[in-house]
Order: structure tokens, then C-alpha cells, then sequence
């Protein structure tokens, strides 16, 4: 079997599950190499990985794909070094949020519009964590009945900003417990026992809205390749370490029952159904964490619009969300013999 280079551009949250995963899925995998913003060793469950610093375009010569690893929302490194690494030939499959919407560049649900990877130009983008749970859940409901609107409402894990995030809420909740103040560096309010109705900053072009909730309407246009739908959602940091949420209310131009959803989603890849309210059966983000699949269940008809349903949706957002993902899209391009 043909083996593949790797590097990859960051190794927080997301670039070191991608080292994991990389190794769990058997990927194909010769030279693995990091880059960040200094050389050291990172140990990664008890195995060294090299990080290295790197200088330019020429950092990227004989690898075959460079992961682009930062923390959604970050920004600067794809900017700075991804179209160079590109030209030396490398794929390069961006988590980051700076070139989803560029014409140039496929944004990508390998189950979903894999077909738009024969027209890369060696620049992948990753979705928006949230994106990908949403659309997972229903993009074979879309090819069944044709979603007209999305009314989407999401519970969102502290993991999805990074490994201080993280690091807070661990500290908010032992402090909590302890009796003592609860320290504050990365929210701009205690996430611990709390609710934060804000992710991202405030949209320039949709006021009132945030960045993360305009890129869950902008994105699922472009991945289902249909600018009609309609989609308006409410994004929100829960005190979860891991697993993102979602209530999707969705309203189709044709009828769909929940019978036939349940039917359907069985038989999709990438989705495990988990619906029965009867026996407290619903997705939850602990069982979603470390699952490939997204979890999907309370499939109920929505009775405010003709043809409406609505759903609960539980999906790991550093796996689906990002390096899983990130993964498949170069799992299947050299499926597809574009690698």
C-alpha cells in the first residue's frame, strides 16, 4: 500500500486528535511531521512527535497532505502558509474558517459533496463544527424531501475553543467545589453551572447575529449547493467539556413523517440513531464523544409548518467537527484517486 506525508500546522485540541485518529483509522501514513511555532517533542500518548518551525512554501515539499490544525476561529496560519504549501503540490485541508466560502475552494462533508473534491486546486476547507453536526443529521432528509428552512438552536462544548477552554471549566468546577473563586481567562463570564449566549464576534454584515451563527447559514448553502435554504440559529457555550448539541426545527418543501426520517437515517452513513423518548433513549454529547457517528433522535413532527420536522442532535465536535473530518477528506481523496 501506498503511503502518504503528513504535517501538520498546530498541535492544540484538534491537531493532536488528528494524531490519534490518523493512527486509530490506519491511515496510510509514512513521514508524520508538525509544525508549529517552535521545534520541541510533543508526547502523544506515550509516542514522540516532532514539531518543527516552519519557514515557508519550501517547509512543505514531498508531503502529500498538511493538515491546518488551529482552533476554529483562529486565524493566520492557512493565510500565511496555505496557498504556498498548495503550489509545492501538498493538499492542504484547512480547519480554520478563512477560505470556506472562496469559490476556489471545496468545502467539504465527504458524505455529503464528496464529488466537490475533483475540482480542488490542492486547498480543502474543513466546515464549521457546528455545520458539520447539523448537516450530518439531515442531509439525506434533503435529498428525500428538499429543506426549504433551518431553525437551528446549539449547545456548544467548551473543547470547541481549545485546550484552555477546557483547562478553565476544569478549573471553575474544582474551585466551585472548593469554596474558592472562580478563576476567569477565557470567557468573558464564568462558564461553569452558566449558559453563554455568544460565539464569535458580532457579525458586520448581519448585526445582532455572531460570526458562528452567520457561518451555519453561509455553509450549509454552499456544502447542500442550494442558496435557497433559509437558515437562522441561536449558538450557545455549555459548561460540556466535549460533544456539541443541536435542536434542529426543519421545514421541507415536500412531506417527510418522522416514520419515514427514522428509516432513512438508519441506513445513512456517518449517523446512529438514538430515539426512543419512551425508554430515555436520546443522543447526548458523553455518548457522542469519541463516536464517528452522529447521533440523531427525538425525530418528532414540527406542527407550525406544513411539512416540518424536528430533531436532537449530538455530535463530538473535534472528531466529526474537525480532525475526523479532516481525515476522511484525504481518506477519500485517495479513494477517488485524486492523490
Amino acid at each position: 500500500m501506498k503511503k502518504y506525508n503528513v504535517c501538520m500546522v498546530g498541535i492544540g485540541a484538534v491537531g493532536t486528535e488528528i494524531v490519534r485518529l490518523l493512527r486509530k483509522r490506519n491511515f496510510p501514513l509514512g513521514k508524520l511531521t508538525v509544525f508549529a511555532t517552535r521545534e520541541r517533542t510533543e508526547m502523544i500518548d506515550d509516542i514522540p512527535v516532532e514539531v518543527k518551525v516552519a519557514t515557508g512554501p519550501e517547509s512543505f515539499k514531498g508531503f502529500d497532505f498538511a493538515f491546518f490544525a488551529g482552533t476554529e476561529g483562529a486565524k493566520g496560519a492557512s493565510k500565511t502558509l496555505g496557498w504556498g504549501a498548495a503550489e509545492t503540490g501538498c493538499t492542504v485541508i484547512d480547519n480554520g474558517d478563512d477560505y470556506r466560502m472562496d469559490p476556489r475552494v471545496p468545502l467539504c462533508i465527504p458524505e455529503i459533496n464528496a464529488a466537490t473534491l475533483k475540482n480542488h486546486q490542492n486547498f480543502i476547507a474543513n466546515p464549521n463544527c457546528s455545520t458539520s453536526t447539523a448537516l450530518m443529521a439531515i442531509y439525506a432528509l434533503h435529498n428525500e424531501a428538499k429543506i426549504k428552512r433551518i431553525v437551528c438552536c446549539t449547545y456548544q462544548a467548551v473543547s470547541g475553543t481549545g485546550s484552555a477552554a477546557i483547562r478553565e471549566l476544569d478549573a471553575q468546577v474544582r474551585a466551585w467545589a472548593a469554596g474558592e473563586p472562580l478563576p476567569r481567562e477565557v470567557y468573558p463570564v464564568q462558564i461553569a453551572f452558566n449558559v453563554i449566549a455568544q460565539i464569535g464576534s458580532e457579525s458586520k454584515d448581519m448585526p445582532g447575529y455572531t460570526s458562528e451563527e452567520v457561518k451555519l447559514g453561509r455553509e450549509t448553502r454552499k456544502i447542500l449547493g442550494d442558496d435557497s435554504i433559509q437558515v437562522v440559529s441561536t449558538c450557545v457555550r455549555v459548561p460540556v467539556f466535549n460533544g456539541h448539541s443541536e435542536a434542529l426545527h426543519v421545514e421541507f418543501h415536500n412531506p417527510i413523517s418522522p416514520e419515514r426520517a427514522r428509516e432513512i437515517l438508519a441506513k445513512t452513513p456517518g449517523v446512529a440513531l438514538r430515539d426512543d423518548l419512551a425508554h430515555s433513549v436520546f443522543p447526548t454529547p458523553l455518548e457522542a464523544t469519541g463516536s464517528y457517528d452522529t447521533l440523531v433522535g427525538r425525530i418528532r413532527k414540527d406542527p407550525t409548518v406544513p411539512h416540518g420536522l424536528s430533531l436532537f442532535v449530538s455530535g463530538d465536535n473535534i472528531w466529526k467537527g474537525a480532525a475526523q473530518n479532516a481525515i476522511q477528506i484525504a481518506e477519500k481523496m485517495i479513494e477517488m484517486g485524486l492523490k
